[in-house]
């Protein structure tokens, strides 16, 4: 029969073998981060690429789908090393989901860019394209982020996501402003969207400020270039400030490369953000051992001078150890439930984008909208009401049992 120490020493391996995990979900993130960057260059020079009519960018363009290409193939092999034969991978039904979504938009790039190439899409139908493959790669940062099982780990990934979600809105920018300015003209509706992005990014760089460590804070708030920040806020105000109308075509390189020069120096805070990851990850690793082994170790020594000969040669446990044991079970138990506390406090977030992402799905099948007409409802909806995006979210999802064609 199985003792009460073996398993208190087998729920310390299981915790070990979740941490092991988590490390190499942190190398995955690291790459998809990588690839998120180059997608979104190549996305900002296809843009202007397109809106000028093939006559910018095309020798920039194809260099940077070379790159793409390498940082796709690292993305790949770390796809290649998740473990999908175990049936028991946390998060596996919703993270392998993606990752299915992803391959198969990774599969269509090269038939996305000959089109590019020959012109055959405007800049909206391109950046959507983009737009679309990249969401599918942050969605699978955000299936890894809720996949942890260590507060300060998850506080990190949720950290990491958010920053990689604000950047992306700031490429999204970034390849919108450029085709605004590039074409030479913008409407309301475009001020509109552009006005949108900016929000968006400074939502989550808000909650990457809320779960970031102080040293990547640190390292971000040194990234900002002032100059750079004025110039861009300038050229917003040009193109949203006053009425829609002409823009100056000149101003597309100016407002191109002023965002990549913010956009490279958010990549450099990424890459300390995986650093940070991996680090945490391996101290967590090392400190979860070296308490397997210090326990393993008090076991048995306890063990060994607490035994009682019993009868015909048994042996039996003596009150020093049954004490000795009781209080590691009641360390173990108290250190679980703050973790499981801590670890619910930054889960809320996470929960809080689910029930958006919930009620855009609502939207998009009820109401036959786009996803980003589907999120700019919910954003109208929240401003109009004074109320959190999350909080409309909520009411939406309330009402979904008596929208036409439920449980039918």
């Amino acid at each position: 029969m199985t003792s009460g120490p073996s398993f208190l020493l087998a729920a310390r391996q299981c915790e070990i073998a979740e941490l092991e995990d988590l490390a190499r979900t942190g190398e995955l993130v690291g790459a998809i981060g990588r690839l998120v960057h180059a997608l979104q260059r190549e996305r900002g020079l296809s843009n202007v690429f397109l809106s000028s009519h093939g006559s910018r960018f095309a020798g920039q363009r194809l260099q940077q789908v070379a790159e793409c290409r390498l940082a796709e193939q690292q993305v790949r092999a770390q796809f290649d090393h998740l473990d999908t034969a175990s049936s028991q991978a946390r998060n596996g039904a919703r993270l392998f989901s993606r990752v299915a979504v992803v391959l198969h938009g990774l599969d269509g790039l090269a038939q996305l860019r000959d089109r590019v190439a020959s012109q055959q899409l405007s800049t909206r139908e391109a950046t959507v394209a983009y737009v679309k493959l990249i969401a599918g790669l942050l969605a699978v940062v955000f299936e890894a982020a809720d996949s942890a099982t260590d507060p300060a780990i998850s506080r990190a990934l949720v950290a990491m996501f958010n920053f990689m979600q604000g950047k992306e809105f700031a490429g999204q920018e970034r390849a919108f402003g450029a085709g605004a300015f590039a074409t030479g003209a913008i409407d309301a509706a475009g001020q509109q969207q552009w006005r949108h992005l900016v929000e968006s990014q400074q939502g989550c760089f808000q909650v990457f400020c809320d779960f970031a460590d102080a040293e990547v804070l640190r390292v971000d708030q040194a990234s900002r270039d002032p100059a750079v920040l004025a110039e861009v806020e300038r050229l917003r105000r040009i193109a949203c400030g006053g009425r829609p109308g002409l823009l100056d075509a000149n101003l597309s390189a100016s407002w191109y490369e002023l965002l990549t020069r913010r956009i490279d120096a958010m990549r450099s805070v990424e890459d300390v953000l995986a650093l940070h990851l991996r680090h945490l990850c391996e101290q967590r690793i090392a400190q979860a051992r070296g308490e397997l082994r210090d326990q393993r170790a008090m076991l048995d020594a306890l063990a060994s001078g607490a035994l009682d000969p019993g009868p015909e040669g048994t042996a039996a446990y003596g009150p020093h150890l049954e004490r000795s044991m009781l209080g590691l079970l009641q360390e173990q138990a108290c250190r679980l439930q703050a973790m499981g506390d801590e670890l619910d406090a930054v889960r809320a977030t996470l929960n809080e984008r689910k029930a958006v992402e919930r009620a855009k799905g609502l939207l998009m099948a009820h109401r036959q909208m786009s996803e980003d007409e589907a999120y700019k409802a919910l954003r109208q909806m929240a401003m109009n009401q004074n109320r959190r995006l999350v909080d409309v979210a909520e009411a939406v999802l309330a009402l979904a049992e008596v929208l036409p064609g439920r449980g039918r």
